[in-house]
Parts: C-alpha cells; sequence; structure tokens
C-alpha cells in the first residue's frame, strides 16, 4: 500500500522525500549500530545508505536531463510546438509548455516542502523518547535494599577495611549485567544482600553476600575475609569435588575457576509439615580472586547458576569480575 501511494507522488516530490528518509534511518541506525557494537545493524544501516545514494544519483541524472537536453529531444519539442502553434492561435487562448520556468519553479517547491514536512517530523520522532514519560507499567529492574542503619556483627569492625553486603550488591548491580552474562533482555528480578560471617568459623570470619536473579542466571558475589590463599584454596579445591579447575590471573591477582553442584532443599508445608532430604541442584560455574594480589588472605567468589542446568561463558565471569573487583578494597598489609 505504502509503495502504491509513492508511485502516485510526482517524481520531484517522490525522491527527495525518499533521499531524506534514507539518509535519517541509515545515519540513525549506523548510529546505534557503532554504539552497540551490532553488526546486523551496521549492515542495515549500510542498506538504507547505499540506498540513498541510488536515489541521490537518480535525482542528479534527472537535474542534468533538465538543463542540457539531448538534440534529438530538442528537435521532437520543437516540431511539436510549432504543429501546436496552429491549434493554439486557432483557440480562444494559448496553452503553456510542460517545461516552462513556472512549472519548474512549482515542482521544486514542492520537492523543498516534502523535504521540510519529513524533516520535522523525524527531527519529531527523533526527539520524543528524551522528553516522553517513560511507561509505567514496564517492569523496573530491582533495586538494593537498604541496610545502611543494619548494625554489623563484631567480626566486620575486627576485620580491616571489610565491604559490606550492601555495598557488594551495588557493585553487581549493574545496569548491564544482564548483557555480560549473554542475556541482554533481560530484568533483574530479585536482589538481596546479607552481612554474614563464614560457617564454621564462630562468627569470626566476615562474609558478607550479594544476589541478583534474573529469568535465566542467577549471579551471587561473597567476599571472605579469612587466612586461606589461592594456592591454599585450590590445593583443598581437588580434595573436594570440584571440576574443571583452572588457575589464571584476573586484574593481576591470583585467581581461579571451578564448577560444583548447588544444593537444592524442598521443605513440605502441607500436614506433615517435614521437610524433604538435601539434594543436589544445578550445576554452578565460580571464579574465585584473591583479595589482594600479593595473595596474603581471603578471597571473592562471583558464582553463576541457573535452574535448567545451562551455564554461561567463562568470560562472562571474568568480564563481571573486572567491574566488581574494583569496588572491593584490597586487603591491607597485616
Amino acid at each position: 500500500m505504502l509503495g502504491f501511494l509513492l508511485r502516485l507522488l510526482p517524481f520531484w516530490v517522490r525522491e527527495p522525500l525518499l533521499i531524506a528518509v534514507g539518509s535519517v534511518l541509515g545515519v540513525r541506525i549506523m548510529y546505534l549500530a557503532v554504539r552497540d557494537h551490532d553488526r546486523v545493524a551496521a549492515g542495515l544501516g549500510v542498506v538504507f545508505l547505499v540506498f540513498t545514494a541510488i536515489r541521490v544519483y537518480a535525482v542528479i541524472r534527472a537535474l542534468r536531463a533538465r538543463r542540457n537536453p539531448s538534440p534529438a529531444a530538442s528537435a521532437d519539442g520543437a516540431a511539436v510546438d510549432a504543429a501546436a502553434q496552429p491549434q493554439a492561435q486557432a483557440g480562444t487562448g494559448t496553452r503553456p509548455s510542460p517545461d516552462t520556468p513556472e512549472k519548474e519553479h512549482n515542482a521544486w517547491s514542492q520537492a523543498v516542502a516534502a523535504v521540510a514536512v519529513f524533516g520535522a517530523l523525524a527531527a519529531a520522532l527523533w526527539v520524543a523518547p528524551r522528553f516522553m514519560p517513560s511507561d509505567d507499567n514496564a517492569p523496573q529492574p530491582a533495586s538494593c535494599s537498604g541496610g545502611a542503619h543494619e548494625e554489623l556483627p563484631k567480626a566486620y569492625k575486627d576485620t580491616p577495611q571489610p565491604v559490606t553486603g550492601e555495598e557488594l550488591c551495588k557493585a553487581l548491580n549493574r545496569p548491564d549485567l544482564a548483557k555480560l552474562l549473554g542475556t541482554p533482555g533481560e530484568t533483574a528480578t530479585t536482589v538481596s544482600s546479607t552481612n554474614n560471617t563464614a560457617p564454621l568459623t564462630d562468627g569470626k570470619v566476615a562474609q558478607p553476600e550479594a544476589e541478583v536473579t534474573f529469568d535465566t542466571y542467577t549471579v551471587n558475589v561473597s567476599a571472605t575475609y579469612n587466612e586461606l590463599s589461592t594456592d591454599q584454596y585450590v590445593k583443598l579445591m581437588k580434595f573436594g569435588d570440584e571440576k574443571d579447575i583452572k588457575t589464571l590471573k584476573v586484574l593481576g591477582r591470583p585467581a581461579v575457576l571451578s564448577s560444583d553442584h548447588t544444593m537444592k532443599l524442598e521443605i513440605n508445608l502441607g500436614s506433615g509439615g517435614s521437610g524433604g532430604p538435601v539434594e543436589q541442584g544445578p550445576l554452578a560455574r565460580t571464579l574465585s580472586v584473591a583479595l589482594d594480589r600479593n595473595d596474603r588472605g581471603g578471597y571473592c567468589e562471583i558464582t553463576v547458576w541457573s535452574t535448567s542446568g545451562a551455564l554461561p561463558n567463562d568470560s562472562a565471569l571474568l568480564n563481571i569480575a573486572e567491574r566488581v573487583l574494583p569496588r572491593i578494597p584490597e586487603r591491607p598489609v597485616r
């Protein structure tokens, strides 16, 4: 339907209109492609720009043909004028030639008016999203709950420069976290943080945690302020059930990648009121990084898992660590 309407427009209205549409859309799509590093969008923008270049070439050829008509066209035009002159004299008045300056002036006026109108519409569409109110029905990402007034356990007071669960939450709950996980269209559904202490330490080791849940993945970040170095931690992993152990460096700090299953606990709230046994949950991938470059003890763990059992690439964990670790102060010299 749109193509049919465009074909009904005069040439000097249709072509400038198509040039304006192609140039605006092409430039806009290329800008978004460069900003988002999207190759598909870049290809689409190139298509629009090539289409626009072809229309510009067609308009230039038409302008040259109007200004410099061919000799054959001039001879034909002279013959037509000679044949039409007696008929004009016999009638009540003269009929202007199709190529009079007035006609040319009208065509250019229509073309300029069409370009101006479309330019105004394009500018309105471009600027409107910045001033239009956001959709209140759109799902809003979950935010970190305020725990600034929560009293910290004694282990945090005895630990030099410890990070809190709320600070970990703010470091983890980034606007680009879903994109880092490979699911850019998702929004965080649940966000939580705690100021716990490490188990089996009688409350003497601070272990803050933060967790962000999406539809596909769940990400957990914790910092453990014990005396365990990464080398010692790797040796403990080899005695356990961890799989796919891989040592590496992250921001100059010793680190290790490992895999292990989560635990699944079902609680039955029926008439019996008894809970089921602890079962093996989905596989999780964990990146453990030392709290300082000299590996004097303590580590930060970033763990990702999903209910389906699917896991992102290890590069996702590394990218998250490179953004979260700078928000955690390095462990000072004791």
